[in-house]
């Protein structure tokens, strides 16, 4: 979903290792890559797809749905409480990029959550320690990704 010369432009640094690979998280399949550079400026960056759970399909959307939009109001106290504890900072909205897009994470890492129809995205920017260079940096990779989405 991103070429080197994607991550040369963004990030000002050149892609050396290229680490594929899928996992199940949250009743989700996860196809993702990390992206090293030799320096501490690296991208991870996955993408959701569905997945069974017994008979239940299991979709993006709607995990979406559960994690950024809360339907249940005393499951989303009990996440901001932990989010507390572990020092991350609430979800905040992210405009310009996708159907709608979340910032999460800490002061220190995040990630940025895109979703586009029934299909969402992760971006993490490794090695920027200003948090609003590395949502601009994930936003900037966040779009390009998109337009190989299919």
């Amino acid at each position: 979903m991103l070429a080197d010369a994607d991550v040369r432009a963004v990030l000002g640094v050149t892609v050396k290792e290229r680490q594929p690979g899928a996992q199940q998280a949250h009743g989700l399949l996860l196809s993702q890559c990390y992206l090293g550079t030799g320096t501490p400026r690296s991208v991870s960056i996955a993408v959701a797809g569905n997945t069974r759970s017994g008979s239940k399909t299991l979709t993006p959307r709607a995990f979406w749905r559960d994690q950024f939009h809360g339907r249940d109001e005393h499951a989303s106290e009990r996440k901001g409480e932990k989010r507390e504890q572990e020092g991350e900072t609430e979800a905040r909205a992210i405009r310009r990029v996708g159907d709608e897009a979340f910032w999460s994470g800490t002061r220190v890492a995040g990630a940025l959550y895109v979703l586009r129809g029934n299909t969402f995205i992760r971006v993490s920017v490794g090695g920027i320690s200003d948090e609003k260079e590395r949502i601009e940096k994930s936003r900037q990779l966040a779009l390009i990704a998109l337009t190989r989405l299919q």
